[in-house]
């Protein structure tokens, strides 16, 4: 009996170490939680497709050194499965279309862009399934009525208004602005916001120009925002429409006391393309290493950009994008984790009531699904560095106003 009894206890131990069990009555190992997010990891939108897939990267490292996500005493480790849409809005829906049904993806990350998120929306939404996305921030995408993508990010309409606030308290006041925007629904938001915000602090908008998305050669842009004499020359795009705005401004010489533009500065390519022409340049930002939030869970700030810094030796700090992609990791996270389940209906209802604090800021969704309690801050390069102007309380430096004419830098 003696030998029969040892016999059991060795073919359950056997079963419970195969179960991922533990002896020491810890959580057991669960399936593999598998999240799809289709990024433009070719085409226009390479360089902010690869700073969020950095993002989603820091977060898979972190909770599967821990063992994974833990719902109901279960740790289920992550899985993040990727494919390329080319920053083709259109292909984006494909593929995540395909991580649904042929990958057989439990949640989804959102892709780069409003674009590609508005079109992944709509496929979350047909098989409802739930998408928390970092990178687009069109208030067009939370307009549907859709109930399974939310957005960690601020939304369009704050991205430029936080330098109006910044220029507003500066010493002598800009009272002009030149508005260059593409032609997107991203861009036309940020734009449209400043034409109605800016004359609330006591400022025109005497130039409001368009151009296409995707545009690199806009010196017709520069030309008519340099007749229009501007003290601000706004712009609203992406990376490559920044650079090509400030190249630009630099041949035609048109001078104004800020320059500045709604994505495309924050990240390291901006000061990489321009070299010095790229100082003075201001930009709305969803985060910087100088943002002041005390985390319930996950990383500090500090070890957030510690932790950025290991992992990709020589690219200096983490920017917005790359935070801000962590951030809806960290949400799907903990709205798994105060579901207790991997039911899709669940987990969408777990983020529809979530309102969390992280490194990031706050979490929170509107009736929408847009994050619309977390503040924007305002950066400029200075000497090569990015460094938060404003607000005053976390600035790590004076904004350097007026900018030099081009001809005296």
């Amino acid at each position: 009996m003696t030998v029969r009894r040892l016999a059991l206890l060795a073919v359950a131990a056997v079963a419970v170490m195969a179960c991922g069990g533990s002896g020491s009555g810890g959580p057991t190992t669960g399936s593999t939680i598998v999240l799809g997010a289709p990024l433009g990891l070719t085409g226009a939108l390479t360089k902010e497709s690869t700073l969020t897939q950095q993002g989603y990267n820091l977060w898979l490292d972190w909770i599967n050194a821990r063992g994974g996500i833990l719902v109901n005493g279960v740790k289920h480790p992550v899985q993040i499965k990727y494919y390329d849409d080319t920053s083709n809005a259109n292909q984006s829906a494909v593929l995540m279309q395909k991580l649904i049904t042929e990958d057989k993806a439990n949640f989804l990350l959102g892709p780069y862009g409003s674009a590609a998120t508005a079109t992944d929306a709509a496929i979350a939404e047909q098989n409802q399934i739930p998408m928390v996305e970092a990178n687009g921030a069109a208030q067009s995408i939370f307009n549907q009525g859709y109930k399974y993508t939310f957005g960690v990010l601020s939304p369009a309409n704050k991205y430029l208004q936080g330098v109006i606030d910044m220029a507003a308290t500066l010493n002598p006041k800009p009272t002009t602005i030149a508005m260059l925007s593409a032609d997107d629904n991203f861009s036309l938001e940020v734009a449209n916001a400043i034409n109605t915000y800016a004359p609330t602090k006591g400022m025109n908008v005497v130039l409001f120009k368009k151009y296409k998305n995707g545009a690199t050669n806009l010196g017709a842009e520069v030309q008519a925002a340099k007749a229009a004499n501007p003290d601000i020359v706004l712009n609203s795009g992406h990376l490559t429409e920044a650079i090509a705005i400030n190249k630009a401004a630099k041949q035609q010489k048109l001078n104004a006391k800020i320059f500045a533009y709604s994505v495309g500065p924050s990240t390291p390519d901006f000061i990489s393309a321009l070299g010095a022409d790229a100082n003075f340049v201001y930009d709305g930002s969803q985060w910087t290493p100088q943002v002041k939030y005390t985390p319930a869970f996950y990383l500090t700030v500090a070890q957030y950009v510690a932790a950025y810094k290991a992992k990709y030796a020589g690219l200096g700090d983490p920017d917005y994008h790359v935070a801000e992609s962590t951030a809806a990791c960290l949400a799907l996270q903990r709205a798994i984790e105060n579901a207790g389940s991997l039911d899709p209906k669940k987990v969408r209802d777990a983020l529809a009531a979530l309102d969390v604090t992280v490194f990031f800021g706050q979490i929170k969704f509107d009736s929408r699904g847009i994050n619309i309690y977390k503040p924007m801050v305002v950066e400029q390069i200075q000497s090569g560095v990015h460094h938060t102007v404003f607000p005053a309380d976390i600035a790590d430096a004076q904004p350097m106003y007026p900018t030099p004419a081009w001809d005296q830098r």
